[in-house]
């Protein structure tokens, strides 16, 4: 009998411990309290690396994540929507870029900050953008003596 009560008694322990895991990965990824946050859109030439729960930085502190992505078939655009952090006050005139962490590292979404007086608002969508640089295409132009 007490073989048993040792068995419940693991089982039940392994499974705390692996919700406890389920509920830090979900908060550290941005998948719980998703509502502490405004929208904002972009839209780029080229989204390359970038997709939904991508991180947004701001000074190389993450602000924010990209919500989601769609084709704008009209322009034929990448349309990006990211969650900015409550809080976080950027000037109407800031740019979003899509940045590298270096040759091995992955995309991510980087804002840099204007200098207007007014706010972006919740909806609002971000003029200045600069879309994903591919690293083979720079390397092929060097390459190919700049052709």
């Amino acid at each position: 009998m007490s073989e048993n009560v040792t068995e419940v008694a693991v089982g039940g322990a392994v499974l705390a411990v692996a919700a406890a895991f389920l509920f830090y990965a979900l908060g550290t990824a941005g998948g719980m309290g998703g509502g502490s946050g405004y929208p904002l859109t972009a839209s780029f030439r080229s989204a390359e690396g970038i997709g939904v729960g991508t991180d947004v930085r701001m000074a190389g502190v993450k602000v924010g994540a990209v919500t989601g992505m769609d084709l704008n078939a009209e322009t034929f655009r990448a349309e990006a929507t990211v969650q900015i952090e409550n809080g976080i006050e950027l000037p109407d005139d800031s740019a979003i870029v899509i940045s590298s962490e270096g040759l091995l590292g992955g995309n991510f979404v980087e804002i840099l900050p204007g200098g207007s007086a007014y706010n972006y608002e919740a909806g609002d969508e971000v003029l200045d953008t600069q879309g994903a640089v591919s690293l083979i295409s720079l390397l092929m132009k060097f390459v190919g003596g700049g052709e």
